[in-house]
C-alpha cells in the first residue's frame, strides 16, 4: 500500500498513470478539475496531496482511491462486495460521498 504521507511516492504513481495515458500535467489537471499549479506545487514540494485532490485525480483516471493506493496483490485480496462498493463509490458526486461518510460515521 502506498504511504499517504509520502507525497513523492504518491506523485510518482500519478505521474506514471498520467504518462501511460499520454497526458500532460495540464491535461490531467483539466480532467481532474483542478489547477495545473496545484499539481505542479505537489510535484515540486513533495508534499502529500489533500484527499480531495487525490480523489479528483483518481476520478480523472477512472479508478478509486483504494485502487490507486493498493498494489495488485492487495486489490485481489478484496471481496467482491468490497470491489462493488469501490466501483459504486467512484460514481458518486462529492456531496453524495460526504453524505455517505457522515451516515457511516453515525452508525
Amino acid at each position: 500500500m502506498l504511504d499517504l504521507l509520502d507525497g513523492k511516492e504518491l506523485y510518482g504513481k500519478v505521474d506514471s498513470l498520467r504518462a501511460e495515458r499520454g497526458w500532460t500535467i495540464y491535461e490531467l489537471a483539466k480532467q481532474a478539475g483542478v489547477s495545473p499549479t496545484t499539481i505542479y506545487n505537489w510535484r515540486d514540494r513533495g508534499s502529500s496531496p489533500t484527499l480531495s485532490l487525490l480523489d479528483a485525480i483518481c476520478s480523472a483516471f477512472e479508478i478509486t482511491v483504494i485502487d490507486f493506493l493498493l498494489n495488485e496483490d492487495e486489490i485481489s485480496a478484496l471481496t467482491e462486495e468490497q470491489h462493488e462498493l469501490m466501483r459504486l463509490w467512484n460514481t458518486l458526486s462529492s456531496d453524495k460521498k460526504k453524505s455517505i461518510l457522515n451516515l457511516m460515521r453515525s452508525m
